[in-house]
């Protein structure tokens, strides 16, 4: 547990946490914007809730959300 605290606290680290969360904001974005569009409620709050780093997203976006026309 130290040595991924030390990680965490350096430059690198700091990098891969700004990448981690560029990556997820960036899914969930897409996700919730297509939810609220297809007036899918259910996804929409699972999406605002859970937070998995982008995966339920994906999941979202490519297996439930209706294609655009």
């Amino acid at each position: 547990m130290e040595s991924l605290n030390a990680f965490l606290q350096t430059p690198l680290g700091a990098i891969v946490i700004l990448l981690l969360v560029v990556w997820s904001t960036a899914w969930k974005g897409v996700a919730l914007w297509r939810a609220a569009g297809n007036k899918q409620l259910v996804w929409f709050i699972c999406l605002l809730i859970f937070n998995t780093l982008g995966i339920l997203e994906i999941i979202y976006i490519f297996g439930f959300s209706k294609p655009k026309k």
